[in-house]
């Protein structure tokens, strides 16, 4: 779908777009291709967009995957992507298509559905692209590949590393059962209206093994929030609160840390061995 063409459909249909839901639409064909591309599709794959907008991605997985489900919470865009990829259309090709009318994140905390078979591949709404990311990101039941186009400041932290500026929760809390693989810009100027700032699209795979066991994983996470809590902070005195400093100490020298250390210094192998250690 050509900006020309977005822009006609809107002004026909009256549709004013809302900055609160994040609709930034990208439609530049390029960089469209470049996250198919970046997906690896094959017919074998279900697919889950979220916020597909006009669907100008939605066309491209529905032309490369077997299955799509997408969730759009715009009901004047639900009723427009109704039209566009009717049931009677879809089933000349043999597509599997289903779109739900539903506010993502509010959909993923309460249906808690397995996407373990699933790939998540979506422009996803910079208001809530980090939550639904953490909330899908959560052990055997997450998607085996993410590939989402989101903020630039978002997706710098999703592919930190330790002693990186962007580096912290989210990085952490995504990168235990993801391990980053590609990212590339996408300018503003490839999405209408313009946003205020760069996008980027990421790829993350999901790890063969999981580095913990489902048991510890809330230990880490407050482990983790803790640490961040206040960054210029020594992250032994921090996390002093929840665990006895004897303990602590033993911790740290186990894994070589230095009590001085600040969290933003610990790899993400220290702070599951961090974990591991603290729940011994």
């Amino acid at each position: 779908m050509k900006l020309s063409e977005m822009r006609e459909l809107l002004a026909t249909r009256g549709i004013q777009l809302t900055k609160s839901l994040g609709q930034n639409f990208l439609h530049d064909g390029n960089q469209l291709r470049r996250i198919i591309e970046a997906a690896e599709l094959s017919k074998a794959d279900k697919i889950l967009e979220i916020g597909p907008g006009l669907g100008p991605l939605t066309e491209l997985l529905l032309e490369n995957a077997g299955e799509v489900l997408a969730i759009e919470k715009d009901a004047r865009l639900v009723e427009f992507l109704r039209e566009r990829f009717g049931h009677s259309k879809l089933k000349t090709q043999n597509l599997t298509f289903n779109l739900l009318h539903a506010d993502a994140l509010a959909f993923l905390k309460r249906e808690r559905r397995d996407w373990n078979e699933w790939k998540l591949v979506a422009n996803l709404p910079y208001s809530v692209a980090s939550p639904i990311l953490v909330e899908l990101a959560q052990g055997a039941r997450a998607p085996r590949k993410i590939v989402a186009t989101l903020q630039l400041e978002v997706a710098r932290r999703l592919m930190a590393g330790a002693g990186d500026k962007d580096y912290g929760v989210l990085t952490l809390l995504v990168q235990l059962d993801y391990a980053p693989a590609d990212s590339f810009k996408i300018p503003k100027g490839c999405f209408f209206p313009e946003p205020d700032v760069d996008s980027a699209c990421v790829v993350l795979d999901r790890r063969g093994t999981p580095l913990l066991p489902e048991h510890q994983r809330g230990i880490f996470v407050k482990i983790v929030k803790r640490a961040f809590s206040q960054r210029r902070k020594m992250m032994l005195k921090l996390l002093r609160e929840d665990w006895p400093v004897e303990k602590l100490e033993r911790a740290f020298a186990e894994l070589k840390i230095l009590v001085q250390e600040r969290a933003e210094k610990l790899s993400l192998e220290q702070f599951v061995g961090l974990t591991q250690c603290l729940t011994e």
